[in-house]
C-alpha cells in the first residue's frame, strides 16, 4: 500500500466500456480527440451539477424544519421537526452544516492524495453514488419519524466524505484533457456547473417540499445516483487510457500547454503514458503559488458557502417590499444569487485569459466583493427588483474569484513548470486548494447560525473581513503578475510568485 508520500501507483487505466460501446458506430472504430474532449467537459460538468444539486436540500429545508423566529410565515409552513424546532434550532442546523464540511475539508486532500494514485473514473463513481446513498437516508428520516440529532449529524459526515471526492476528480481528469492557453475560458464556462447545480438543486428541493421535506433530499440523490453510473461507464479520464490521437490541425490550436508542461503533457507521453509518479502531499504545498491562492479560498469560500447554505434562510426572514416571502419564494429567489455565479466564473476565466494573470483577476473580484455586500445588506429590503439585481451583482463577484481559483488556477499549478512534465499533481493540486478553502467554507455557516440570532448586519460585516483578507492575501502574486504585465519577462510563471526563483525544483521533493 502507498504510504501519505509514495508515488506508487494502486491501479492500471483501461477503457471504459461505454467507449467500447461507442466505438463499434464508428465507421473508423476510434473516436477523435475532440469528441472525446467534449465527452470529457459534458460528463464532469453535469457530475458537478449534481454534487452540488445534492448539497441545496440542506439549505432550502432549514425554515421547515426549525420554527420561524419571526411568525410571519402561513400555518401550512409551520410545524418544524425536532431536534430543530427548538430556540437553538439555527445553532444545531448550523452544528450539522460545521460536521458536513468539516469531514469535506478533511476528505478534499485525502481523496486529492488519493486521485492522483487511484483510477478517477472509478474513485468519482464511489463518490457520486456514496454521496446519493447518504443524501436519500437524511431525507428518510421524514418517513421514519426520526428526531435523533446524532443520526442528523452522522448521516451529514458521511456525505461529507463521499462528497470530497468528486472535485479532486473531475478537475484532474478536465485538467488532463485542456491545455493551459485556453484554460481561463474553457474552465470559467465549465465552472458554472456549480452554480447551475445550486438552482437545479434549488428548484428541485423546493418543488419536491410541499410533499414533505424528505423528498427534498431523494430528488437529487435519484439524480447523482443515475449519473455516477453513467460516468463510470463512459468516463475517459486520460488520453493514453483511451489511445487518443491528435489530429495535426488540432496540435496548434490546443496542444500548447506553455511553460507549465512543454508539449510533453499530451504529446510525447501520448504514446508512452503519463509519469508514473505522484507528486507527495508536503511537495505540491512548496509548488510556487498553492499556499497563497490556498489560503485565499479559505477565506473566499467562507463567504461563498455562507450564501450557499443561508440565503434562502436569510431572504425568507427579511421584509422585502414590506413583506415576507414564502419558504418556497425565498429558495427560488435565492437561484439569482447563482445565476450571477455563472456570469461571474465565465467573465473571471475570460478576463484571467485576456490579462493572463489570474491573480490579478481574483483580486479584482475579491475587493469589489466588499461594495456589493455592503449594498444587498442594506439596500436588498427596499424592493423586489432591487433585491434581485444586487443578489445578482453579489453572485458574480462571490462566485467569480472561488470559481477561477477552484478550476483554471488549480488546474495551472497541478501542471506548474517546476514540475518538469509530471502530470500527477492535478488531484493532489486541486485537494490542497479547494480542502483548504473548504475548512473556510465549514466554519462560515456555522457561524452564521450563532451571528444571525444576534444580528444580520453582524453576518455582512463577517462576510466583508473575510473577503478584505482574502484579497490581501495575493498581494505579492498579484504584485509579481503587475511586473510581469509591465515588464515582461519570458521565465517568469503565470502565478507571478516572487518566491518562485528561490524554491527548490520539485523533482528533488518527490
Amino acid at each position: 500500500m502507498a504510504s501519505w508520500t509514495s508515488s506508487e501507483f494502486l491501479y492500471v487505466e483501461i477503457k471504459p466500456p461505454g467507449i467500447h460501446f461507442l466505438e463499434r458506430f464508428k465507421r473508423s472504430g476510434k473516436l477523435s480527440f475532440k469528441q472525446y474532449q467534449a465527452m470529457v467537459f459534458v460528463l464532469t460538468f453535469i457530475a458537478y451539477i449534481a454534487f452540488h444539486a445534492t448539497r441545496k436540500p440542506n439549505s432550502i429545508v432549514k425554515g421547515t424544519l426549525s420554527k420561524p423566529s419571526t411568525g410571519h410565515f402561513k400555518a401550512s409552513e409551520e410545524g418544524g421537526w425536532a431536534p430543530f424546532d427548538g430556540p437553538d434550532g439555527t445553532a444545531l442546523l448550523g452544528q450539522i452544516d460545521l460536521a458536513f464540511l468539516s469531514v469535506y475539508a478533511v476528505g478534499m486532500f485525502v481523496a486529492g492524495h488519493l486521485g492522483d494514485r487511484l483510477d478517477l473514473r472509478t474513485f468519482l463513481t464511489i463518490g457520486m453514488i456514496g454521496t446519493g446513498v447518504f443524501t436519500a437516508m437524511f431525507g428518510f428520516a421524514f418517513w421514519a419519524n426520526i428526531h435523533s440529532f446524532y443520526y442528523f449529524l452522522a448521516i451529514q459526515t458521511l456525505a461529507g466524505w463521499f462528497q470530497s471526492i468528486g472535485w479532486p476528480c473531475v478537475v484532474a481528469v478536465l485538467g488532463n484533457w485542456f491545455d493551459k492557453k485556453r484554460r481561463g475560458v474553457i474552465m470559467g464556462v465549465w465552472s458554472a456547473h456549480t452554480s447551475i447545480g445550486n438552482i437545479i438543486g434549488s428548484l428541485i428541493a423546493t418543488g419536491l417540499l410541499k410533499f414533505g421535506w424528505g423528498w427534498s433530499f431523494v430528488g437529487p440523490a435519484l439524480l447523482i445516483t443515475f449519473l455516477g453510473i453513467v460516468v463510470y461507464l463512459f468516463l475517459p479520464v486520460n488520453p493514453p487510457a483511451v489511445e487518443a490521437e491528435r489530429d495535426g490541425s488540432e496540435v496548434d490550436s490546443t496542444m500548447r500547454l506553455g511553460d507549465t508542461m512543454t508539449e510533453s503533457f499530451l504529446s510525447s507521453r501520448m504514446s508512452t503514458g503519463f509519469d508514473r509518479r505522484a507528486v507527495g502531499f508536503l511537495a505540491a504545498w512548496k509548488i510556487p503559488g498553492v499556499a497563497p491562492f490556498a489560503f485565499c479560498l479559505f477565506f473566499t469560500k467562507l463567504v461563498s458557502y455562507t450564501f450557499l447554505y443561508w440565503l434562502p434562510f436569510y431572504v425568507s426572514q427579511t421584509e422585502i417590499g414590506g413583506e415576507h416571502l414564502s419558504q418556497e419564494t425565498s429558495g427560488n429567489l435565492s437561484t439569482l444569487f447563482d445565476v450571477g455565479g455563472v456570469v461571474g466564473g465565465i467573465l473571471a476565466g475570460y478576463f484571467s485569459d485576456q490579462l493572463d494573470g489570474r491573480a490579478i483577476t481574483a483580486g479584482g473580484f475579491i475587493y469589489l466583493t466588499i461594495p456589493a455586500l455592503f449594498l444587498y445588506r442594506v439596500y436588498g429590503h427596499v424592493s423586489m427588483t432591487i433585491n434581485i439585481i444586487l443578489m445578482f451583482i453579489a453572485g458574480v463577484f462571490v462566485n467569480g474569484p472561488y470559481a477561477l481559483i477552484t478550476t483554471a488556477v488549480a488546474a495551472d499549478l497541478g501542471t506548474h513548470k517546476s514540475l518538469k512534465g509530471n502530470a500527477r499533481a492535478l488531484a493532489t493540486v486541486t485537494a490542497i486548494i479547494d480542502g483548504t478553502g473548504s475548512v473556510g467554507a465549514a466554519i462560515g455557516p456555522v457561524l452564521t447560525g450563532y451571528i444571525a440570532a444576534i444580528s444580520w448586519d453582524a453576518v455582512f460585516y463577517m462576510l466583508m473581513i473575510a473577503a478584505l483578507i482574502s484579497g490581501l492575501l495575493l498581494t505579492q502574486l498579484i504584485i509579481g503578475e503587475v511586473k510581469t504585465l509591465l515588464y515582461g519577462s519570458s521565465e517568469e510563471d503565470e502565478v507571478a510568485s516572487a518566491a518562485s526563483t528561490s524554491r527548490p525544483p520539485i523533482d528533488s521533493l518527490l
